[in-house]
């Protein structure tokens, strides 16, 4: 009989995206496979309040797209801040679904985010006894912990798992830095499906994208948002723009900075040349890839971004900013890195990857290092062995 796993995280498909945390839906759809496995969704109740007909209605579409997993409505109290958010998600998590926690159905409980899934994970599986692993990924370790009171239970949470996943090496020695304790934590490297993310032939991306083949592509992927840069790299695109008629910009993903960007797109004349595809599922992500002579990724804190390895098995060439573990897996072969924050040295960085000679077969060697069926493999045998220390007792 296969161990029962309840994994909890915030960071996979949800009703409103089902594109959300495709890392996480890709590692735990593998894992499903060899394991008995459910995955328990909080969902913002204030998203839920303002639009309960939709939620109902592709929480359905939801759970028949992903059979095994079901959704819990995340109560808390906006404005007091973030530090008691772990206890209101407890208390939602127990209230809501007392049965799932308490009889102990679970040989191990997986929570994939730092804070407050972690938290209010570990707390629950101090009720009942059953073993606990968590899995950190970035900002819920890099931006949370810098707050004493969420430093405070990221610590004793973590320290009561009996494995810590990290994405990266960087993260791994961050944790020790706030105190957990460093032979509980394994790095994991997350992985590229190469069946979905390959090399296409350029020429024949641009034009079914609507580019003639002469222009030049920067590509952003991922949420329209401050910490990622997006703002610091439209002024970089700006000042390039001036030197390169035919470079174009392409932010495929949606968040809160959309708006001022378009509108400062517009004040700067550059309309005809930035475009803003919005939210861009999974599967067709290869070709902008593929269309693309360069992805970006100007962001100021990271863990190992996915879109940077993915960017990788199709060939194409990154520029991003060193923060977090990125520098652990994009090689000088591979791509430019830059400081973060600093709009000349990304206007660099782009003029040197966007004139550089990439050897592409040579990155898409090195990305196909980064194996799902290992990570998974590894996950599984972390999984396994806090699943033993039950029995065992």
């Amino acid at each position: 009989m296969q161990p029962r796993v309840l994994i909890v995280t915030n960071l996979f498909a949800d009703p409103w995206n089902p594109s959300r945390a495709t890392f996480n839906q890709q590692q735990f759809e593998r894992l499903a496979h060899k394991l008995d496995v459910s995955v328990l969704v909080p969902v913002s109740w204030m998203s839920v309040l303002r639009r309960p007909f939709a939620y109902r209605r592709l929480r359905r579409a939801a759970v028949e797209r992903w059979p095994f997993v079901d959704y819990v409505i995340f109560w808390y109290v906006p404005g007091i801040g973030r530090r008691l958010h772990a206890a209101c998600l407890f208390l939602s998590l127990l209230l809501q679904r007392m049965p799932t926690f308490l009889p102990r159905r679970w040989d191990c409980v997986l929570a994939s985010w730092g804070y407050p899934d972690a938290v209010a994970v570990s707390a629950a599986t101090w009720l009942t006894g059953t073993p606990f692993v968590a899995k950190v990924h970035g900002s819920d370790i890099n931006a949370f912990a810098l707050e004493p009171a969420r430093r405070a239970q990221i610590r004793w949470a973590l320290n009561r798992a009996h494995h810590v996943v990290a994405v990266s090496q960087a993260l791994a020695a961050r944790l020790g830095e706030i105190g957990v304790a460093p032979e509980r934590t394994s790095v994991l490297y997350n992985g590229v499906d190469p069946r979905r993310f390959h090399p296409v032939p350029q020429p024949e991306a641009k034009q079914a994208l609507g580019f003639e083949t002469h222009e030049r592509i920067v590509l952003f992927v991922g949420n329209v948002q401050a910490s990622k840069g997006c703002a610091e790299l439209l002024e970089a695109f700006a000042a390039l723009a001036a030197r390169m008629p035919e470079l174009r910009l392409v932010y495929a993903g949606a968040g809160p900075q959309t708006s001022a960007l378009q509108s400062k797109t517009g004040d700067l004349g550059l309309d005809a040349r930035v475009r803003f595809v919005g939210r861009t599922p999974h599967d067709q992500l290869v070709r902008w890839f593929g269309a693309a002579d360069v992805l970006c990724l100007p962001s100021h804190a990271e863990g190992v971004p996915n879109v940077v390895l993915e960017a990788m098995a199709c060939g194409t060439p990154v520029v991003a900013t060193d923060v977090g573990g990125i520098s652990e897996v994009l090689p000088a072969y591979a791509g430019v890195m830059v400081p973060p924050r600093d709009v000349s040295a990304l206007e660099a960085g782009l003029f040197t990857a966007l004139h550089a000679e990439w050897d592409r077969e040579r990155i898409v060697r090195h990305a196909a290092s980064f194996d799902w069926d290992d990570n998974v493999s590894r996950l599984e045998s972390l999984l396994r062995d806090a699943a033993r220390s039950e029995t065992n007792k």
